[in-house]
C-alpha cells in the first residue's frame, strides 16, 4: 500500500511573512487602483534596522571592498561595542547616502562620487 504524503498548498508556501494562516480573509479587488501613499521624507525614514526583510538585492563587491566593510564592522564592534552584521552596516550606509542625496541633490556626496568615476 503506497503512503500518501501531505504537502503544503501553494497558499501556505507563498503567504506573507508573519501572516497567521488561520486568519486569512478574502478581499475583493477594487475596480480602480488605490492611490499610492506618499513616501516619507528621508529624515523620517532611516535604515530599517533589525527586522525581517522581505526583499533581497544582490550586490557584487570587490574583495578589497568586502575587506573594508568587514574592517568597519570590526572597528564598530571593538571601538563602540556595536555588534552589527554586514547587511545592517550596508543598509545604514545606503540610508545615509540617500538622505544626503534627497537633501542636497546635485551637491550630494553620491553625485560627486558618481561623476568622479
Amino acid at each position: 500500500m503506497p503512503r500518501r504524503v501531505n504537502l503544503p498548498a501553494a497558499d501556505d508556501l507563498f503567504r506573507r511573512t508573519g501572516e497567521d494562516p488561520s486568519n486569512r480573509k478574502v478581499r475583493a479587488v477594487p475596480d480602480t487602483p488605490a492611490a499610492e501613499p506618499e513616501p516619507e521624507p528621508a529624515e523620517k525614514r532611516g535604515p530599517s534596522g533589525r527586522i525581517k526583510h522581505d526583499e533581497k538585492m544582490t550586490v557584487y563587491v570587490t574583495s578589497d571592498e568586502l575587506v573594508e566593510i568587514e574592517r568597519t564592522r570590526l572597528a564598530l564592534r571593538s571601538g563602540q561595542g556595536l555588534a552589527v552584521d554586514r547587511g545592517r552596516l550596508v543598509r545604514v550606509a545606503i540610508s545615509l547616502v540617500l538622505a544626503d542625496f534627497e537633501e542636497n541633490g546635485e551637491a550630494s556626496a553620491l553625485v560627486r562620487r558618481l561623476i568622479e568615476e
